[in-house]
């Protein structure tokens, strides 16, 4: 297979290709690469792919318990009302969100995820799920471990919700997802052990410095490359950039409204201080236009 075929000749390739180039000098622990998710590996638009998998387990709770459309969360969340859900704001509806799924097992979770994926289609393109993931980045993926990389992902969604399909998209082990967590409950149940998940999330969400102190946490390893789409994804770009050399932040930048959607991505859970396309001009990152850069977007 021909090296980086979606990805067209330009700046963006080129630092791609001199940074793998100089990594084959370092010491292969060194050779790290983490990657966030959502906008950066597969599309986030117009709903983040965990988001419509949580409302579509609700609209399945919703038919078997009519009641829970009485909950202004659930009620907002059934109608699609976007009016409701911004003033009852995202802190409300992700832990209404989080109830849904409390009493589940981590296999129970990863069974009706990967139904999901199977079922269910992109509401905006029509598409299967798995054909959402972007191809140039399946692509950067495969030439990252092809130069002896240990590749992870660092997403801000759960962690649980990822490691579900990781392997089987993006062949990235479940143990190598770095995301925000759920408490679980151990239960000593006749049939032996189990674990739960309750309503509860463990620590902060997964984005801004987070990502950095949770791959530190939960890796311990100091990437040399990143990449990401959001200010959310910051401080894991600069920490990467800044590892010494050779070392790349790579931003993905939303400017292909034909072939994906053109947006300025942003934080979930953070404000943008700055658009973080201007952070990445003057921190001398590599921005890649999908646009420009990009021969396709999705998989055939």
């Amino acid at each position: 297979m021909a090296f980086l075929p979606s990805w067209r000749p330009g700046a963006a390739r080129d630092a791609i290709t001199s940074f793998l180039d100089e990594s084959l000098a370092l010491p292969a622990d060194q050779r790290v690469a983490v990657l966030d998710n959502d906008g950066t590996l597969w599309c986030e638009k117009p709903n983040y792919t965990q988001y419509d998998f949580l409302v579509r387990t609700l609209h399945a709770a919703a038919e078997q318990d009519g009641s829970l459309g009485d909950r202004p969360e659930y009620r907002a969340l059934l109608d699609g009302d976007r009016a409701a859900l911004g003033e009852l704001g995202l802190q409300r509806i992700a832990m209404a969100l989080l109830e849904l799924c409390a009493g589940w097992t981590p296999d129970d979770f990863a069974a009706r995820v990967r139904d999901f994926m199977a079922s269910e289609k992109h509401p905006g393109r029509g598409a299967p799920y798995p054909k959402m993931v972007y191809q140039p980045m399946l692509e950067l993926l495969e030439a990252l471990r092809g130069h002896g990389f240990d590749v992870f992902i660092v997403t801000g969604g759960g962690t649980e919700f990822v490691r579900a399909v990781s392997r089987d998209l993006y062949g990235v082990r479940p143990d190598d997802v770095v995301g925000t967590l759920v408490e679980y409950h151990y239960e000593a149940r006749e049939a032996g052990p189990a674990l739960v998940r309750t309503a509860f999330a463990h620590g902060e969400v997964n984005e801004g410095p987070a990502k950095v102190e949770h791959i530190q946490t939960q890796l311990g390893r100091r990437p040399i490359f990143a990449a990401g789409n959001s200010a959310g994804d910051r401080e894991m770009l600069e920490y990467a950039r800044t590892a010494g050399t050779p070392s790349l932040a790579l931003l993905v930048d939303h400017d292909d409204a034909e072939r994906e959607y053109a947006y300025a991505s942003a934080a979930v859970t953070m404000k943008d201080t700055e658009p973080i396309t201007a952070v990445a001009g003057r921190l001398g990152w590599t921005v890649v236009s999908m646009r420009d850069d990009w021969s396709v977007v999705f998989p055939a």
